[in-house]
């Protein structure tokens, strides 16, 4: 399939191409050009002088973990019965047929995290999913980090029932007694594989196997945090620990963007669309992002959905702009950004060739983070989701 006649934000280094033209193969992107087309194509499209975009991705919600219209019977977000529980999966709480999925491809939403919840100091494993499919094993892009929380979430669960934790204290020190566990669960292993014959295995510990891959770096710590002193916990375990850290929220991170800028953390700042609900969050400023990114700080922004509904993800951007970023780096904060926070950039977050075809249309004129703004063509992995030219 060709698309031609397109004004193309590729976000990589071809930035964007006038006059352009994109080529799909087999669900990828196989050249991309402008003025004379390679070839003609019975079911090539012309994008009449439109904006051609790679699809958003919000970079932290709880899509389809908290089901639409549902109360307990829907929400898995959040095993509250042990405040740390590295082993819990996402992609065994996702449900692909919550209707939220279509309203995030309809608003050209190709791809998102979607997390367990925030009410135990670890929650579990991450999922970056496509918004497009029925089982949620063809949907994964990738398991891409472990969840922590820190602040009033756990604090809040945990003190109604009289039980640990109760303080940022104790909260803090379950991760660290999780992550020295899971740390010396490595070295035991480490040295079995190395010498089987004068050292055993240590006795299987599925909350240590899923730290492992943390440990190496392999994916990512993503802390939930709004306030200042939060954010600087989790810098500290990171340092701890060398982990390959992410702040999820940074509600506060204007307060200290020169610190976070200076440790290279990235931030996915949101939800920006919501009111000032809870203590942690009256430091809730529109100029966050933009404060951030000056400093230096990679950002995303995300919808934290259900908090506010992923379809308003482009929204959330403009209030960003709103407070100071600049519209194209909005842009970038909803495609390429969160890919590579996310480190799903070698697959999607860009119209880059020989990436998934991920792919939004908009019209001539059309600004895509305005509300009355609609893609006219959604792809996602090459298959039309939505088409109206």
């Amino acid at each position: 399939m060709l698309i031609y006649n397109a004004e193309i934000h590729t976000m990589d280094r071809l930035g964007v191409i006038k006059d352009g033209w994109i080529d799909i193969q087999n669900g990828k992107i196989k050249n991309i050009g402008s003025g004379f087309l390679p070839y003609d194509n019975k079911n090539s499209i012309d994008a009449q002088g439109g904006m051609l975009l790679p699809g958003f991705i919000d970079a932290h919600t709880h899509l389809g973990i908290i089901e639409n219209g549902l109360d307990f019977e829907g929400d898995d977000c959040n095993e509250s019965t042990d405040p740390f529980t590295p082993q819990m999966r996402a992609i065994d709480g996702i449900n692909p047929f919550d209707r939220c999925f279509e309203e995030a491809r309809m608003r050209g939403i190709t791809a998102t995290a979607s997390s367990p919840g925030s009410a135990n100091a670890c929650g579990g494993e991450i999922a970056a999913i496509k918004t497009y499919g029925r089982r949620i094993d063809d949907m994964l892009i990738r398991n891409c980090g472990i969840k922590f929380a820190l602040g009033e979430n756990p604090k809040n669960v945990y003190n109604g029932r009289e039980e640990t934790p109760v303080t940022r204290m104790a909260i803090t020190a379950l991760i660290r007694e999780g992550l020295h566990k899971a740390r010396r669960y490595t070295k035991d292993m480490d040295s079995y594989y190395s010498d089987s014959e004068n050292y055993d295995p240590p006795e299987y510990d599925i909350k240590c196997e899923a730290l492992m891959p943390l440990l190496e770096r392999k994916v990512k710590a993503f802390f939930h945090c709004h306030r200042a002193d939060d954010i600087c916990t989790a810098m500290r375990i990171a340092k701890e620990f060398s982990l390959d850290a992410v702040i999820i929220h940074g509600t506060e991170g204007y307060l200290i963007a020169d610190i976070i800028a200076e440790e290279n953390i990235p931030v996915i700042c949101g939800p920006l669309m919501c009111d000032r609900c809870k203590p942690e969050m009256r430091g809730l400023e529109l100029k966050n992002a933009s404060v951030l990114h000056d400093s230096g700080v990679k950002i995303a922004i995300c919808t934290d959905h259900t908090v506010t509904p992923i379809q308003y993800l482009p929204l959330s951007a403009q209030a960003a702009v709103k407070g100071g970023l600049k519209f194209d780096d909005a842009v970038k904060t909803l495609t390429i950004a969160p890919a590579e926070i996310l480190g799903i950039d070698e697959t999607t977050g860009s119209l880059t060739e020989g990436k998934d075809a991920d792919i939004q249309l908009y019209r001539k004129g059309d600004n895509p983070l305005d509300l009355m703004s609609e893609p006219v063509l959604v792809m996602i992995n090459g298959e039309i989701c939505r088409r109206e030219v």
